[in-house]
C-alpha cells in the first residue's frame, strides 16, 4: 500500500464514527469555528463599550478593570479541563452543554445589577467560552483529512485573528446605536445556530463514567490556583504596581509554587488531566515559542493603538474601532490562498514570512510623531493584517504533524494556554513599558529643558499673550501657559515611550522567525 493510499485510509473514520471531511464533519467544524469565534469576541467586544457599563453599575475605572479580567481567569482555567471533560461527556455533549451556557451567562450579564454580579456573570461566561476555542482547534484534527486541515486552520485564523479585531469596532457600534446590553445579546442568535450544528455534526455517545471518575483532582487545583493567579498577576499587575501590591505579590508567589507542582504532577501521572510530555517533542515546543509570541504581538497591538489613539488624539471608541478593524478586513483577501500556498511552499518559510511582517508592521509604528494619527497608521494594519494569514494556518499543521490521534485534545489545549498566555503577557509588557518609558523620557525633557530655554520662554511669553487676548487675566493666563506645556511635553514623552515598546516588540518578534526557521523539515513517507 502507497504512503497516499495509507494515509487517506488512515483517515476514512473520525473519531466521530464518520468519514473525515464528510458534510457533517464539516458542519462540525463550521460549529466549532463559530462558537471559538463568539468566545474570542467576547475578550475585546465590552473594551470599547466599557466606561458606559461602568457608570451603569457604579463602577470606578480600576474597580471595571475586573470585568474584563474576570473573563480571562475563567477563560484560561477552562481551557485545561476540555481535554477531560470532553472526552468523558464526549466532544458532543460537551460542546453542546457548553454552549447553552456561554448563552445564558451571556443573558446573565446583559441582566446585571451590581460591579459584584457582573464580574461573576463574565467568570461564568469565559469558563464556558474557554472551552470553545480549544475544542474548534480540535475538531479541525480529529474530522478533517489532512489534504484539508490548511483550510481548516485557515478558517480557524479567522477567529483568532478576526474577531479580537473587530471586537471594539462591533461593541463600540451596538452601544452607540443600541445599548451596551446588546454586547450580551447578540450571542444568542448565533449562539442557538451552533447548538443545532453540532447537534447534526457530532455523533452521539455514551457517557465514559470511568473517565470521568479518574479525576485528576490534584492537577485541577494546581492549574486552576496557578493559572488563574498568574492570568490577575498579569492583568492587574501594572495597575497595581506590581510587587509594591501586597495581593500582586501573594498572587506571584500562589501562582509560582501552583504551576511548579502543576507540572510536576502532570509529568509523573500516566494519565495527566494535559499531557505536558509533548513538551519533549523539540518541533512542538518551538511552535508554543511561536504561538506565545504571536498572541503577545496580537494583542499587545489590539491593546496598544487603541490606548494610543485615545491618550494622545483623543479618538471615541467608534474611532477607534475604525483605524483596527484595518488589522481585520485585509487578511480575509488572503486566507483564501494560503492552502494553496502550502501545497507549493514549505510551511515554515511561509510561516517565517507571516511573523517578519508583523514585525515589519511593529517597526512601521515605530517613528511616530504627534501628527501620526489614525491615517497614519492604516499602512501598517494593513501589512499586520496580511502576514497573520501566513502564520496561523502554517504553524498550526507545523506543530501537529507529529501528534497521535490520541494526544489532540493535550495539542490544543498547550498551544491554546500558550496563545492566550502571551496575550496576557504582552498586554503587561506594553503597559509596563509604556508607563515606565515615558516617566524616564519626560524626565529627560525636563532635564533638557534649560538647554532651549529661550525656545521654552518664547512659547510662554506667545501661550500667554494669546490667552490674554481672549480674555484671561495675567496670572490665569500664564498658569494655563505653563499647563499646556507641561500637557506637551507628557504627550511627547509617551509618544517616545509608544515608539519604543514597537520597536522593542518589532524585535521580539524576529525570534519567532528563527524560531519557526529551526523547525525540522516534515520528513515525507516515501
Amino acid at each position: 500500500m502507497s504512503s497516499s493510499t495509507a494515509s487517506l485510509h488512515k483517515s476514512q473514520v473520525t473519531p466521530q464514527g464518520f468519514e473525515s471531511g464528510s458534510l457533517r464533519s464539516w458542519v462540525a467544524v463550521f460549529a466549532g469555528l463559530i462558537g471559538a469565534f463568539m468566545a474570542i469576541l467576547d475578550i475585546q467586544i465590552t473594551n470599547a463599550s466599557m466606561k458606559e457599563i461602568q457608570g451603569s453599575l457604579g463602577a470606578t475605572l480600576e474597580e471595571g478593570s475586573w470585568i474584563a479580567t474576570a473573563y480571562l481567569v475563567a477563560e484560561m482555567i477552562a481551557i485545561p479541563l476540555s481535554g477531560w471533560l470532553s472526552q468523558g461527556l464526549s466532544v458532543r455533549r460537551y460542546l453542546l452543554w457548553t454552549t447553552a451556557f456561554f448563552i445564558g451567562a451571556s443573558l446573565l450579564c446583559s441582566i446585571a445589577w451590581n460591579l459584584e454580579s457582573m464580574i461573576a456573570f463574565r467568570a461564568m461566561q469565559g469558563f464556558f467560552g474557554g472551552a470553545l476555542i480549544p475544542l474548534a482547534f480540535r475538531l479541525i484534527l480529529e474530522l478533517l483529512p489532512e489534504n484539508k486541515r490548511a483550510v481548516g486552520m485557515a478558517l480557524f485564523g479567522v477567529t483568532a485573528t478576526f474577531a479580537p479585531s473587530i471586537g471594539p469596532t462591533l461593541g463600540g457600534w451596538l452601544t452607540e446605536q443600541f445599548s451596551w446590553h446588546y454586547l450580551f445579546y447578540i450571542n444568542v442568535p448565533p449562539g442557538l445556530i451552533v447548538m443545532g450544528m453540532l447537534a447534526y455534526g457530532l455523533e452521539k455517545k455514551p457517557v465514559l463514567w470511568d473517565t470521568l471518575r479518574n479525576i485528576d483532582l490534584s492537577g485541577i487545583i494546581t492549574m486552576a490556583l496557578g493559572m488563574g493567579c498568574l492570568e490577575v498577576v498579569l492583568e492587574e499587575g501594572n495597575r497595581k504596581d506590581w510587587f509594591g501590591s501586597d495581593l500582586i505579590r501573594d498572587l506571584t508567589i500562589i501562582a509560582v509554587i501552583n504551576i511548579t507542582l502543576f507540572v510536576y504532577i502532570q509529568l509523573k501521572k500516566e494519565e495527566p488531566l494535559v499531557n505536558l510530555r509533548l513538551l519533549g517533542q523539540r518541533d512542538f515546543a518551538i511552535s508554543t515559542i511561536a504561538y506565545f509570541l504571536l498572541g503577545m504581538a496580537l494583542f499587545g497591538a489590539i491593546y496598544m493603538i487603541p490606548l494610543y489613539l485615545a491618550q494622545i488624539h483623543n479618538y471615541s471608541p467608534l474611532d477607534i474601532g475604525e483605524v483596527i478593524m484595518w488589522m481585520g478586513f485585509p487578511q480575509l483577501l488572503v486566507l483564501p490562498f494560503i492552502p494553496k500556498l502550502m501545497e507549493r511552499f514549505d510551511g515554515r518559510y511561509l510561516a517565517a514570512f507571516g511573523f517578519a511582517m508583523f514585525s515589519l508592521s511593529y517597526y512601521m509604528n515605530s517613528h511616530m510623531t504627534a501628527d501620526y494619527a489614525g491615517d497614519q497608521m492604516i499602512a501598517s494594519q494593513i501589512v499586520r493584517a496580511l502576514g497573520q494569514p501566513f502564520i496561523l494556518v502554517p504553524i498550526g499543521i507545523i506543530a501537529t504533524m507529529h501528534i497521535k490521534p490520541h494526544e489532540n485534545a493535550s495539542a490544543s489545549t498547550v498551544l491554546n494556554v500558550m496563545r492566550n498566555l502571551g496575550g496576557a503577557f504582552g498586554i503587561a509588557l506594553v503597559s509596563t513599558l509604556t508607563d515606565t518609558l515615558s516617566r524616564g523620557h519626560l524626565a529627560h525633557i525636563k532635564e533638557t529643558l534649560t538647554a532651549v530655554n529661550p525656545m521654552a520662554n518664547e512659547y510662554l511669553n506667545q501661550t500667554t499673550s494669546i490667552l490674554m487676548q481672549a480674555g484671561s487675566d495675567p496670572v490665569t493666563a500664564s498658569s494655563q501657559a505653563a499647563a499646556m506645556l507641561g500637557k506637551t511635553m507628557t504627550e511627547q514623552a509617551y509618544i517616545q515611550a509608544y515608539n519604543d515598546v514597537f520597536f522593542i516588540i518589532s524585535a521580539l518578534l524576529l525570534i519567532a522567525v528563527v524560531a519557526v526557521l529551526s523547525i525540522r523539515r516534515p520528513i515525507k513517507e516515501q
